[in-house]
């Protein structure tokens, strides 16, 4: 395999037309080159970051949920002039004017406990009411207060997001990598489509010059007599046919060559030619290994014990929610009031709150036991899905191994074919020349010789397409003999936020 750094040539080249003959600047890509640049710079890698940026910051707001939280609220001012009803000691109703305000300031520290499903928090609050129709002015102080708040047999949201958000924040981790990896198999099936459509038109113009050069050579033994009519309109059908499969070649070339560059963001006109990528690496991959790596790396393993425990957490929910549910709350702390801010804080008095809020289902007409009942068996419904799509995961693996492992040896014969096919069209053109072959053999020649050079690169692709597919299913880089991860300089930019 080539180097990853880009080597951009500016080479003068004469391209070869049925008119005219001119220089064109172009540029030399390898398969590394082209899979770089769109791995850096295509719509499809941006796209990929932004989900990871996205779901790195929805890994943020969960972290939050754990740690303390500092608020401060309040109403500044709460201001009232209207007229309030009054009842008299006769039951009549006397409307009374009103002017207040009614301020409150308060600084509250929060914390929840994922263990239990408790939250506790600690506040310091001032109120100051102001009576503007009698010129009255009260504060009350409530310097320190401590509270906590403990449901029970209720369903504990912060003890199952601790166990299934940090698996997902992994499968997103994991699924941007594999996203990089699905770029690299799209643009090897895209260069290869290029690499094609290029050797089919470099094809192309040689079958024009060799079917030229042939009609001329056979006009001079038509002329001497050595050369029949027919045979002669032949060769100027194939003449013909090969002028027209160079205009096709040319379109197509064309065509490809713009896909490829959209695809990977190349926004330059400049002409581009691929370098045939025919360096195989020499390895061997165990499907024991790729199956091992597959099962640390991939999402879709982290994916399996994530939807069991999300299966085990609509369980808890459905017991939480339909059967008897507790909620205590305490608060212990000091408070006063007084006509002034400094007699507010002199001397504050205990202050003690408990409440025990119980909620007991009598009669649901067995909704509980229905809900409960429908998150089991959603349960064991996803263990059994699961259970298939992890053998399907296993196959696909041992599928893709014995693929790669055969494709290698499939294209060593191809390109043992593809030389001799070379070969033999040369001494068919050559026995032509001297009267010792017919058209009909030196065409068949010729279209072997296409066909089997045809054949080695949809070999190479094949090859190239299987080899980026397993790094996929694996996210290991057999070639190097490691994991393939996010590069670290990345990772601090996310955590930086410059991304």
């Amino acid at each position: 395999m080539y180097s990853y750094s880009h080597k951009v040539i500016l080479l003068i080249l004469l391209v070869l037309s049925p008119f005219t003959t001119k220089a064109i600047a172009q540029t030399l890509w390898t398969l590394d080159d082209v899979i770089g640049m769109a791995k850096g710079q295509s719509i499809a890698s941006k796209q990929a970051e932004t989900e990871r940026e996205t779901n790195y910051w929805k890994w943020r707001t969960y972290q939050s949920n754990y740690k303390p939280q500092l608020s401060l609220y309040g109403n500044l001012p709460d201001y009232n002039r209207s007229f309030t009803q009054v009842y008299q000691p006769d039951g009549s109703i006397q409307f009374q004017p009103v002017i207040n305000n009614n301020a409150l300031a308060s600084l509250s520290l929060s914390q929840g406990i994922a263990a239990t499903g408790a939250s506790i928090f600690v506040n310091s609050q001032l109120q100051r009411f102001d009576d503007f129709n009698n010129n009255v002015t009260r504060y009350n102080s409530s310097p320190v207060l401590i509270g906590f708040s403990q449901p029970l047999f209720a369903y504990n949201t912060l003890r199952w997001d601790k166990k299934i958000e940090p698996i997902k924040y992994l499968e997103s981790r994991q699924a941007y990598i594999e996203s990089i990896e699905t770029i690299a198999i799209n643009t090897t099936g895209l260069f290869f489509d290029l690499l094609l459509a290029q050797t089919n038109l470099q094809l192309a113009e040689l079958n024009r010059e060799n079917n030229e050069n042939i009609y001329k050579i056979a006009q001079e033994r038509y002329n001497v007599g050595k050369s029949s009519t027919n045979d002669l309109l032949q060769l100027k059908m194939e003449l013909l046919k090969a002028q027209k499969a160079l205009i096709a070649a040319r379109q197509n070339e064309e065509t490809y060559s713009r896909n490829l560059k959209s695809y990977i963001g190349y926004r330059s006109n400049e002409h581009i030619v691929l370098v045939i990528p025919d360096s195989i690496p020499d390895m061997y991959i165990d499907a024991t290994v790729a199956l091992r790596e597959a099962l640390e790396n991939r999402k879709d393993a982290l994916a399996f014990r994530r939807r069991i425990l999300e299966a085990e957490s609509e369980i808890a929910k459905a017991r939480g929610e339909v059967g008897f549910k507790t909620n205590i709350n305490a608060t212990l702390g000091y408070s006063k009031a007084a006509s002034t801010i400094s007699d507010a804080y002199k001397s504050p008095q205990n202050l003690t709150t408990v409440l025990v809020e119980f909620n007991l289902p009598i009669m649901n007409w067995g909704r509980a036991r229905s809900r409960l009942e429908t998150s089991r068996a959603n349960k064991k419904l996803i263990e059994y899905t699961v259970e298939q799509d992890r053998n399907d995961f296993e196959r696909d693996i041992y599928t893709q191994v014995n693929l790669l492992n055969m494709l290698k040896e499939q294209l060593k014969l191809t390109k043992e074919a593809e030389d001799i096919a070379q070969q033999r069209y040369q001494i068919a053109k050559d026995r032509y020349i001297l009267g010792n072959l017919s058209i009909t053999d030196l065409s068949l020649a010729l279209q072997e010789k296409d066909l089997s050079k045809q054949d080695y690169i949809t070999s190479l692709r094949n090859f190239w397409t299987a080899h980026y597919t397993i790094r996929n299913l694996t996210l290991y880089d057999f070639l190097k003999n490691e994991k393939i991860t996010v590069p670290a300089s990345n990772e601090r930019a996310l955590r930086n936020g410059s991304l």
